[in-house]
């Protein structure tokens, strides 16, 4: 299954196109889509921990823009938005 995550503020560090493609298990959770981007981190920023912290400590958002939970199930080919804290928090 594929997920688009668009990338917001601090976050649109991990990539230039303001977004990162996913490839999920199906039923796959925010949960899921984290630890995704947490390996992804891990490969291609050779583990940077602030930006671990920072994908740990953001919200995701549905398409409706509303701030969803980390038991929330994706859709094939959704798009979801991270939202990385704004002033520390």
């Amino acid at each position: 299954m594929k997920v688009s995550v668009e990338l917001y503020g601090a976050t649109k560090d991990l990539s230039k196109n303001n977004f990162l493609e996913l490839e999920v298990k199906k039923n796959s959770s925010i949960k899921d889509i984290k630890i995704q981007i947490l390996k992804f981190i891990e490969k291609n920023f050779k583990g940077n921990q602030n930006l671990k912290k920072l994908v740990q400590s953001s919200a995701f958002c549905s398409e409706e823009d509303e701030i969803i939970s980390e038991n929330y199930k994706i859709n094939n080919n959704q798009v979801i938005g991270i939202i990385p804290p704004i002033g520390g928090g």
